[in-house]
C-alpha cells in the first residue's frame, strides 16, 4: 500500500496541536492540567506562579512580592539574582555547559573540590560529586558499605583526626545506624536510612532494614553497645534534624557520636545538607563540637541555590579502601550523568567567593539574635505555639490548641498558616503541624521583623478562626489529648 506523507504530516500536526496549551491558558492552569508537584496533594493545589526573584524575594506572576522565608526549600543563600553569581554561570557557559566526569576532567570540578576540601572540616581529603542531597547521602551509604566489605590485607579502620588506626576487621558490617524520625532524602538508600512513617512507611518492602536510636546521649551509647560490632555507618544529620521538624539534639550529641564511631570501627555519615553552607551558624554544623565526620554530604546551599549540585567528601583512609589493580574491580562504581556539571560549580565556586568577600558567616552570629529576640517577643509564650525550636537560622514553630495539646492532625493547622501568611507577602511550608523559617543568609533584620511579624499575624487568625468554629462545632475542631508532659522550649 502506498503511503500518503502530506496525510501522516497532517496527522502529527494535529496531534501537538491537540496536545499543546491554548494560548490563552495562564500558567496557573496549565500548571493545574499538565505538572504534577512534589510532596503535593493535587486534587486540592492551587500554583502560586513565581516568575522573577531579586535578593530574599520571589515575584509572582502578577507582580506581588514575597519574602522567601524557606530559601526556595533551604537552598538559596546569598539572594536571588545575584550578580556575581548570574555573571559566573554566564561565563561558563561561553566555555562548556556539560561534560561528562566519566573518564573526562574539567576546571570548576577540580576547583570547587580543591576549595572544598580546604574548607571542611580536617581529615576530609577526596570530593566524589552527585546532583542532590538524596544522592550525596546515597553516596556515603554505597562508599561505607562498599569498604567494610572489602576490607585490604592489614589496612587500617576509619582514621581521622580524632581517631587512630584500628586492625583489619572481617568483612561482616552491613547494618546503619540511623536516629528515629530522620530524612535524608526520596532515593531508596536514603528512604532506607529515613523514620518518618508518612514519607517513607509505604516503601518499606523495597528497602534494607535500618537500626534506630533516640536522639539522646543514653540511647545513642545503648545502641552502639548493642550493634556496635555490626554496622557500617551511622548516618545523622548534625545539631538538628530538619524535615523531622527542627528537633535540636542536646548539646555534646554529635561529638559523642564520633567518640562511639571511633570505639567500635564505625563509619560517621554527616549529613549538612540542610546544616551546611552558614545556616547553624558557621560554615558546617560538625565545627560546632570539633567533629571531623568520615563523609561529608553536601547539597541545596552548595551553589548559593542556583543549579543542582551535590558533593560527597570523605578520607584518604577510605579513598584508599577503592584504589588497586583494575582486575580487581575495586572501583566505586556508581555516578551520574550530570555529576560535577560545569555550570553547577562554576556558580559554587562563585557562592564560595562571596562568604569569603563579604565574611558571610562573621556576620551571621548579629541576625541569628535578632532573629532569636523577635521569636521571643512575637511567638515566646504565645498560646498556640507548643514550641520554639531554633539553631542558627533554622527555625521550626510547633503549633497547638494548647501550650501543651496538639491539634488534631486533618485539620491541617500548619498548612492553613502557610496559606494565610501569603497575604502577608511572605512565603512559607510546613512541616505538618510546625512551621520552618530557614532565611537566606543575605536577609536584612528589617526583612527578619517581616518574616516573623508575619508569621504571627497568620498564627493569630488562624488559631483565631478555629476557636471560633469550636464554639459552634467543638467536635471536629476538638483538641487531641495531652501528651504526659509539655515538650520544653529547646534552642
Amino acid at each position: 500500500m502506498e503511503m500518503d506523507p502530506d496525510k501522516d504530516k497532517d496527522k502529527d500536526r494535529s496531534r501537538m496541536s491537540a496536545s499543546s496549551p491554548a494560548p490563552a491558558a495562564s500558567y496557573a492552569e496549565r500548571d493545574r492540567r499538565y505538572v504534577w508537584h512534589p510532596f503535593t496533594q493535587m486534587a486540592h493545589f492551587e500554583p502560586l506562579v513565581i516568575t522573577e526573584a531579586e535578593g530574599a524575594y520571589l515575584i509572582a506572576e502578577d507582580g506581588r512580592r514575597y519574602l522567601d522565608g524557606v530559601s526556595s526549600l533551604w537552598a538559596n543563600v546569598h539572594g536571588h539574582r545575584r550578580p556575581e553569581l548570574d555573571r559566573a554561570v554566564s561565563a561558563q557557559l561561553g566555555r562548556l555547559a556539560h561534560s561528562t566526569l566519566l573518564g573526562l576532567s574539567h576546571p570548576p570540578s577540580i576547583e570547587l573540590a580543591e576549595q572544598l576540601v580546604g574548607l571542611a572540616p580536617p581529615g576530609l581529603a577526596h570530593v566524589f560529586y552527585s546532583d542532590s542531597g538524596s544522592t550525596a547521602v546515597e553516596v556515603a551509604l554505597k562508599m561505607a558499605f562498599q569498604y567494610h566489605q572489602a576490607p585490604l590485607p592489614g589496612a587500617a579502620g576509619p582514621a581521622t583526626a580524632a581517631s587512630p588506626a584500628e586492625a583489619p576487621r572481617p568483612p561482616t558490617r552491613h547494618r546503619f545506624l540511623a536516629l528515629t524520625d530522620a530524612y535524608h532524602g526520596d532515593t531508596l538508600g536514603a528512604v532506607s536510612v529515613g523514620g518518618i512513617d508518612l514519607f517513607h512507611k509505604l516503601f518499606s518492602p523495597l528497602l534494607f532494614h535500618t537500626l534506630r536510636t533516640a536522639p539522646t546521649l543514653a540511647a545513642l551509647e545503648a545502641a552502639f553497645v548493642a550493634h556496635g560490632h555490626e554496622l557500617c555507618a551511622f548516618v545523622v544529620e548534625p545539631l538538628i534534624q530538619g524535615a523531622a521538624g527542627m528537633l535540636v539534639q542536646p548539646a555534646g550529641f554529635l561529638a559523642r557520636a564520633r567518640e562511639l564511631c571511633d570505639e567500635h570501627g564505625v563509619l560517621l555519615i554527616a549529613d549538612e545538607v540542610a546544616t551546611g553552607f552558614g545556616r547553624t551558624g558557621t560554615l558546617f554544623a560538625c565545627e560546632q563540637e570539633g567533629v571531623s565526620p568520615d563523609f561529608l554530604c553536601l547539597a541545596k546551599g552548595l551553589t548559593g541555590g542556583y543549579l543542582p549540585l551535590a558533593a560527597t567528601l570523605t578520607t584518604e583512609a577510605v579513598y584508599a579502601r577503592f584504589l588497586g589493580p583494575r582486575a580487581a574491580q575495586r572501583a566505586f562504581f556508581h555516578g551520574h550523568t550530570y555529576t560535577g556539571n560545569p555550570l553547577a560549580c562554576a556558580a559554587a565556586l562563585a557562592s564560595l567567593e562571596i562568604f569569603a568577600r563579604e565574611k558571610t558567616v562573621q556576620q551571621l552570629p548579629d541576625k541569628i539574635a535578632v532573629l532569636t529576640r523577635l521569636l521571643a517577643e512575637q511567638l515566646g509564650g504565645h498560646r498556640h505555639v507548643r514550641q520554639l525550636r531554633q539553631r542558627g537560622l533554622m527555625v521550626g514553630i510547633e503549633l497547638g490548641a494548647t501550650p501543651d495539646r496538639s491539634y488534631p492532625a486533618e485539620l491541617l493547622v500548619g498548612a492553613q498558616v502557610c496559606e494565610r501568611v501569603r497575604d502577608y507577602g511572605v512565603i512559607l511550608r510546613p512541616l505538618g503541624d510546625v512551621l520552618v523559617l530557614m532565611p537566606p543568609l543575605c536577609i536584612s533584620a528589617a526583612e527578619l521583623a517581616t518574616l516573623v511579624h508575619a508569621t504571627r499575624r497568620a498564627v493569630d487568625e488562624v488559631c483565631a478562626g478555629l476557636a471560633a468554629q469550636a464554639a459552634t462545632a467543638p467536635g471536629p475542631v476538638a483538641a487531641a489529648p495531652p501528651p504526659a508532659a509539655a515538650a520544653p522550649v529547646r534552642r
